[in-house]
Formats: structure tokens, sequence, C-alpha cells
């Protein structure tokens, strides 16, 4: 079955919404590196019900009036890549974690370095906000936006007021 997709402005880029009849499967950054997020055919739908509520939300966060999303999901990757991508859901409007956070909150504490990996391959970026996940160091590590679009995204949330 061929995904629906639509491209919408933001302030971190033109960011093309991917959805399947289930849910919304990836939000690709504009300079994304091809095969980041693995997706079959894609056609233009401007007017998906998913694509269109997506926008809706993300067009809230931007604004700062939205703390949380609620718009279905479709994760499609390893068991391990969606434990990783469940544990970001759960990390607070407005807070970071590092990799080793994540790592020990599903249950495999040696396994930093598949966490940075599974990060970098979440499909749905900022709505699964890798974006707040940091080094042990505090330091901004890799993102697939940019680690501009990584700053930016943070400062909207501290600068939003929780909705």
């Amino acid at each position: 079955m061929t995904d629906k997709c639509k491209t919408i402005p933001s302030p971190v880029g033109a960011l093309t919404l991917v959805a399947s009849d289930a849910g919304l499967r990836a939000i690709l950054w504009e300079k994304d590196r091809p095969g980041r997020v693995k997706l079959g055919a894609l056609e233009e739908a401007p007017d998906h019900p998913v694509l269109r509520e997506a926008e809706r939300q993300l067009g809230d966060y931007f604004a700062g009036k939205r703390a949380r999303f609620d718009v279905p999901l479709d994760f499609r990757g390893t068991d391990f890549q969606k434990s990783v991508w469940a544990a970001l859901l759960t990390i607070p409007f407005g807070e970071t974690r590092s990799y080793g956070a994540i790592a020990r909150q599903i249950g495999r504490p040696s396994a930093v370095r598949a966490v940075g990996a599974a990060n970098g391959r979440n499909p749905i970026s900022i709505i699964a906000p890798c974006h707040r996940v940091i080094g042990a160091n505090g330091a901004l590590t890799g993102f697939a936006g940019g680690l501009a679009a990584k700053e930016t995204l943070l400062a909207i949330e501290r600068g939003a007021g929780k909705a």
C-alpha cells in the first residue's frame, strides 16, 4: 500500500509528513539523509486526515500552544527501535534525557550506542522527541534535522507555556 505525504513549512525548514491509514509514519527533514527512514512509494495527499491533523498539531507546537501530541502514530522498526521510540514519548515537554538514561529506562543499560543509533533512525521526529536526547555531559549531539534545528526545538519548548 502506498503511503500518503504532504510537505509543510516550519521554523526548522520544510517538513514532509508521511502517513498510512493507521497513523503518522514519518516526519522527514528538508535535507534528510536518504534511507534514514525506510519508506516505500509515496503519494501526495494534502487532504489525508492524519496529515491534516499532524500539520495542525505541529503548527500549534511551533506557535508555543501545544506541549503534547495525540495524532495516531504508526512506528515501523525493530522491537528494540520501537522500545527506544516509545521511551522518547515519555520525555516531558521542555526536559531532556541522556542516551544512558534512555538505555536504563528500557532495561538495556549497556546499550547506550544502540540507543543512539535507534534515536537517529526515529522516523517521527519532533512528535517522538529525539531532540530532547542529549549527551551525558549535557552537550547537544547529532540530530537528523541538524543541530540548529535541535536548538530551535529546545528553545521553542523553553519559551512555550505548557499547553
